[in-house]
């Protein structure tokens, strides 16, 4: 997203859309749980490629432990302290603290620039306070450094849509489909998005 995980200057005549897709945006950055699903538990957590190949060929009820998995593992950042910012930074969030967590997040993005977690639940914050560019820039930032986060890629398609640029979120959108072939959101919005670019290319 700007990404998920509270949920880019721009003019927004959509204001409805906003109040809708900060719930979404703020569950997305706040999923981190473990699978008991079959399939995701032949998996090594730990193999980020194994899990993307399985989540590709997954059907709807075995991605949804393997989306589980990779959110975890994702959310590893191999450091205690910067492990207990985003902690912090999340809990803030779901108590609707944004100041207090934008806080806790840029201390782990100075703390940890190569964790990209960090700078895609940042985006969340920014987006739940409505500074749409901000919220790009570390959704930009986290996908730079893991580009497989279609939780990212989706909340950057939000921010695209927001900015009433449906051929670059409808783009985005299709890019996250591509990995995570069962998420649900992403398919609401392709649908939502479809007939404005199939119309233009008519």
């Amino acid at each position: 997203m700007d990404i998920r995980g509270g949920n880019a200057t721009l003019n927004i005549v959509m204001s409805f859309a906003i109040n809708n897709l900060k719930g979404t945006v703020a569950a997305i950055a706040l999923t981190v749980t473990f699978s008991t699903s079959c399939l995701a538990q032949q998996a090594d957590s730990r193999d980020e490629a194994e899990l993307l190949q399985q989540l590709a060929l997954s059907t709807p009820e075995q991605a949804a432990g393997l989306d589980r998995q990779l959110q975890a593992l994702w959310s590893q950042s191999g450091s205690a302290t910067a492990d207990l910012l985003l902690e912090r930074g999340r809990e803030a969030l779901d108590d609707g603290d944004v100041l207090a967590a934008l806080d806790h997040l840029t201390a782990l993005t100075d703390h940890a620039p190569g964790f990209a977690e960090g700078w895609h639940v940042r985006a969340s914050a920014f987006f739940g306070i409505e500074r749409f560019g901000m919220a790009a820039a570390d959704l930009e930032q986290a996908l730079a450094l893991n580009p497989n986060n279609y939780e990212a890629i989706f909340g950057l398609g939000l921010i695209f849509e927001l900015m009433e640029e449906p051929g670059k979120a409808f783009d985005a959108y299709s890019r996250a489909l591509a990995i995570h072939p069962h998420h649900e959101e992403v398919t609401n919005a392709l649908n939502r998005l479809r007939p404005q670019i199939e119309g233009k290319a008519l």
